[in-house]
């Protein structure tokens, strides 16, 4: 059994050594490109090690997206659901070309979850409400109903995803800005709790709330 117990645990490093590699060479280059024994040779490992603890190129690639926008929510603080300086934040760390490549990966897999391929299963889904559950909790603080609150989620990550899509489609940093300034503009306020001090802006109810991707 403690045999069994040690055996499992390397292996689960060893996925673990894989995965942070893949992650670095998705940022660094991008790998949607690239096929399995491609991918293998860029991180330093042989493909049936990859086809070992991912099962797939479907498998690692939704591995490494579902690990980048877990990165992505960890590392951001819940003000930018709620006010409109932390969305321009926010707008302004996704949008950077460095985060192209984990963002086009990200979208490939969304498309590929959404055929149902296989390694990709749940991806889509997930996606949202790994999202839309955080942001509406932030909401719900701020002062909204929990109804209002999950669809000001919903609403606030299909726009900014929306925008996203449309920035990597046309890098068009400009007039995608414009964009997300109108609608910050249509904000509504999230209720007293999410009001700032007198003579500052209104804190607003239309969530942000985005992806990382």
């Amino acid at each position: 059994m403690y045999q069994m117990v040690q055996s499992l645990m390397a292996s689960s490093q060893a996925r673990d050594r894989l995965l942070a590699a893949a992650v670095d060479q998705a940022r660094r280059g991008g790998i949607g490109d690239l096929s399995l024994r491609e991918l293998a040779a860029a991180i330093g490992t042989s493909h049936r090690m990859l086809l070992y603890h991912f099962g797939s190129r479907e498998g690692l690639l939704t591995a490494v997206a579902r690990a980048v926008d877990e990165a992505e929510r960890s590392a951001q603080q819940l003000s930018w659901a709620v006010t409109p300086d932390g969305a321009r934040q926010f707008w302004r760390r996704v949008s950077d070309p460095q985060m192209w490549p984990a963002e086009r990966l990200f979208f490939e897999l969304y498309v590929q979850s959404l055929l149902g391929r296989p390694g990709t299963e749940g991806f889509a889904r997930e996606a949202v409400t790994s999202w839309t559950g955080p942001v509406a909790a932030a909401l719900e603080e701020a002062g909204l109903d929990p109804r209002t609150a999950q669809a000001e989620a919903r609403l606030g990550l299909a726009v900014f995803r929306g925008l996203l899509l449309d920035l990597l489609a046309t890098g068009d940093h400009e007039g995608i800005l414009a964009a997300h300034e109108q609608y910050l503009s249509h904000y509504t306020p999230a209720g007293d709790a999410a009001r700032p001090a007198t003579g500052a802006p209104a804190a607003t109810g239309h969530s942000p709330a985005d992806n990382g991707h």
